[in-house]
């Protein structure tokens, strides 16, 4: 990761972005400290995403449809 000054980012920005396109994480430092750190954002997914994702990762339970009990739909309506 290399580091670059607020000025140099300031005077050198589009050369500074292409280097970020190009897959280099840099580090804006002023005054010595750094503030800032500039990395490539993820590229779109490719494709959809598969079925089945979280198979196994939950199970929806029985009474999931069930009406709700009357203390909590007096809460729900602010009784």
């Amino acid at each position: 990761m290399s580091t670059v000054s607020l000025t140099e980012l300031q005077e050198k920005t589009a050369a500074l972005v292409a280097r970020v396109e190009a897959g280099e994480r840099l580090v804006v430092v002023r005054g010595g400290r750094p503030v800032a750190e500039m990395r490539p954002l993820a590229g779109p997914r490719s494709g959809p995403r598969p079925f089945g994702l979280a198979a196994g990762a939950f199970v929806v339970p029985d009474d999931f449809d069930a009406p709700l009990p009357d203390d909590v739909l007096r809460e729900f309506e602010g009784r």
